[in-house]
């Protein structure tokens, strides 16, 4: 009961801040990389040096050109392989405030196997792969070290799936099939992933080591900055008096808290600590009110601009701009969180829900001309990336808008005689998050580069393309089915970077085979839905049974059933099972090759087609599905009638979304025609009552 009344506090103040462990720890069961040691004494003073000399150096390579890339992607794991054992205990029951000397054994090694590397950079490229019997050992044993990293704190799917692929390296030759190729022996493999940027310093390192760190860095100045809560405040403003508001404010906080945070879990638990027991209180059911903020949050890492680092792993990987990913995420972000907000709202309308008091909630105006400043390094960022620039200098501007803003905002608090609310402390603070955030990230980096290598070494990539297509008969629709399932499937539990590598690395590539067959003149722009499909899906993992980690930790505020919270939560994010399909089928909904008019149509007719699939599965939109409500049928009768108009609302909401002007006009007839039925219905019961 004391937790309950907690939650009521929390819906009445809107702006709470109680419960604060009960919601650390749940991100610290649910997010391994929350689960972090919080180190006292003269433990904690090592760590922030480490942390911040880390990030020193981080600025220094990016801002002086002079480091050569390996060194630079060498040093960056050393770092982390160091404050990955400093930092994360071995399982997530031992203690969080000790530091076994184990640990400390395991963080010289594995950060002194890369230091090798970079001591020992020019010897080693002299040598052109003439590699000592001493290099291969460092490799192994570094190998060794980041796989355990890995189990620590990325998770085990991914250091399975690497650990397959090493071992697909060394057996290759008794492999049937396309799956065969020669065999390699250990010197070649550890050399290949270890010392050459093929492998664990291949390209996903390098783009941790240079702007994913910096957009991290930056990520970790917003969220001191409070944005977190001045998005929520604004959602608040906005949609909260509105039918059904906290769920809405639900889905467009999370949309916005979407651009900075880089884990569905911890942007669930974020907002969802705020808006699930609003929706509750509201009269939502717990397993929905955790569903709404699942779905949204989920959401959240396909919402540009930073798409949980991905879309900048998506343009190194496909060989696009930034510019390009972020032009070609944004209408199918949009018909994703269109489809939960309009789900969100019939269902409020289906259960009579109204809003909050309007005298509760804060004024839009006001906010934003108090607190409206703290966009600004949003809109510095989103301003240089749009304007050409690379997302290096992108991510620089904006923490340099981050800290003047800062710096200004402390020179009023002295002016006034108050507390600087940023300060030395601050700058540490966000530093040692900075640090502590791009852990996980590198680590699922440099495990998907030994997957990649692996890919390269032995010509998989292509093999498997070929596979999953000749399984499919060479059918797309079939080809995609199973891409969409094997992309599930490899993306639950793993973080957002390491899931887009490896979706794309082992399943994209049969969509491409598939779309071009065997040709090699494809341009850049025209594999990004491969990719984008790929991602989709691996993201979508976190909201579908049976891990659905975002919709477990929904449930968990909520005190509601995981499974059929994370059941709502599929229901909700419908659209991200079916707009993957719509750009495959028409790329012109990513804004490739496509015109100002085409773009605005597909968009219209997909948003209707949402309508009508979000109708059907909430048995609801201008009034309740069932051609005979009201009547005095067999209540059998009744609900057969309302399966059948269930059924037509999906088809016809199916229709608009498929790109053909023909079932766009059918699609479109039958949602009108089904919603005159409604409201006719509605008007006639009303006239009866």
């Amino acid at each position: 009961m004391e937790k309950e009344d907690q939650f009521e506090d929390i819906a009445e103040k809107i702006n709470p801040t109680t419960n604060e462990d009960e919601m650390k720890n749940l991100m610290q069961n649910l997010d391994r990389d929350q689960a972090y040691r919080e180190h006292k004494c003269w433990r904690q003073y090592i760590t922030v040096l480490v942390s911040v000399a880390f990030c020193i150096f981080q600025l220094y390579a990016t801002l002086s050109g002079r480091i050569p890339a390996q060194i630079v992607r060498a040093s960056h794991l050393a770092f982390v392989q160091f404050l990955a054992f400093l930092l994360f205990p071995a399982t997530k029951k031992m203690p969080r405030d000790t530091l076994p000397l184990y640990d400390v054994v395991l963080a010289f090694i594995g950060a002194g196997c890369w230091v090798y590397y970079v001591i020992n950079f020019e010897a080693i490229v002299r040598r052109a792969g003439a590699y000592l019997p001493l290099d291969i050992a460092i490799g192994i044993v570094g190998i060794i070290i980041l796989f355990e990293s890995c189990r620590r704190i990325v998770g085990l799917p991914i250091m399975i799936i690497a650990g397959c692929f090493i071992l697909y390296a060394f057996v290759g030759n008794y492999m049937p099939g396309f799956l065969h190729h020669r065999g390699y022996k250990l010197t070649r493999v550890v050399s290949h992933l270890f010392y050459t940027t093929e492998g664990i310093m291949g390209t996903p390192i390098g783009a941790c080591s240079t702007f994913i760190f910096l957009f991290i860095m930056f990520g970790a100045c917003l969220e001191k900055t409070g944005i977190g809560q001045f998005f929520i405040d604004v959602c608040n403003a906005i949609a909260g008096g509105a039918s059904g508001g906290p769920a809405k404010v639900a889905v467009l906080s999370s949309a916005l808290l979407g651009t900075v945070s880089g884990s569905s879990v911890s942007n669930t638990v974020g907002s969802g600590s705020f808006t699930i027991p609003m929706m509750k209180k509201l009269g939502y059911k717990g397993e929905f009110a955790g569903a709404v903020e699942a779905a949204a949050s989920t959401g959240g890492q396909l919402m540009p601009p930073i798409m949980g680092a991905a879309a900048f792993l998506m343009a190194e990987s496909v060989g696009v701009s930034y510019v390009t990913v972020v032009k070609a995420a944004i209408i199918p972000a949009l018909l994703y969180f269109a489809g939960i907000f309009i789900t969100v709202h019939l269902e409020a309308h289906k259960l009579g829900l109204k809003g909050l008091p309007r005298e509760e909630l804060p004024r839009f105006l006001p906010l934003f001309l108090k607190r409206g400043y703290m966009i600004l390094p949003l809109v510095v960022i989103i301003f240089f990336l749009c304007s050409g620039k690379t997302a290096t200098y992108s991510a620089l501007m904006g923490i340099l808008s981050c800290f003047i803003i800062g710096l200004a905002t402390s020179f009023v608090d002295v002016a006034q005689g108050k507390r600087p609310k940023f300060n030395g402390n601050d700058v540490v603070q966000v530093l040692c998050a900075a640090a502590r955030s791009i852990i996980s990230v590198a680590i699922a980096c440099g495990m998907a580069g030994i997957i990649i290598g692996i890919v390269t070494l032995t010509g998989l990539g292509l093999k498997m393309g070929a596979g999953l297509v000749a399984l499919a008969h060479g059918k797309l629709f079939i080809t995609l089915l199973l891409t969409m399932v094997s992309s599930i499937i490899l993306g639950m539990g793993a973080p957002t970077t390491a899931n887009y590598l490896i979706t794309s690395t082992i399943t994209a590539g049969a969509i491409i085979k598939c779309l071009y067959g065997g040709s090699t003149d494809i341009a850049a722009e025209q594999i990004l839905p491969a990719h984008m499909f790929a991602f989709y899906f691996g993201i979508i993992a976190d909201v579908t049974p049976p891990v659905a980690l975002a919709a477990i930790a929904g449930a968990a505020i909520a005190k509601a059933k995981p499974m059929r919270t994370a059941v709502n939560a599929t229901k909700l994010a419908i659209g991200a099972f079916i707009v993957p399909y719509m750009f495959i089928y028409n790329p012109a909904m990513l804004m490739i090759n496509a015109n100002a008019g085409s773009v605005i149509l597909i968009t219209l007719t997909a948003l209707l087609g949402m309508f009508g699939i979000s109708a059907g599965l909430e048995g609801y939109a201008f009034g309740h599905a069932g051609f005979f409500n009201g009547t005095g049928l067999a209540s059998g009768i009744k609900k057969t009638a309302s399966v059948i108009e269930r059924i037509l609302f999906i088809i016809a909401g199916l229709l608009c979304i498929m790109p053909e002007t023909t079932t766009d006009i059918i699609g479109l007839a039958m949602i009108v025609v089904l919603v005159v039925l409604q409201i006719l219905r509605r008007k006639s019961a009303a006239v009866t009552a």
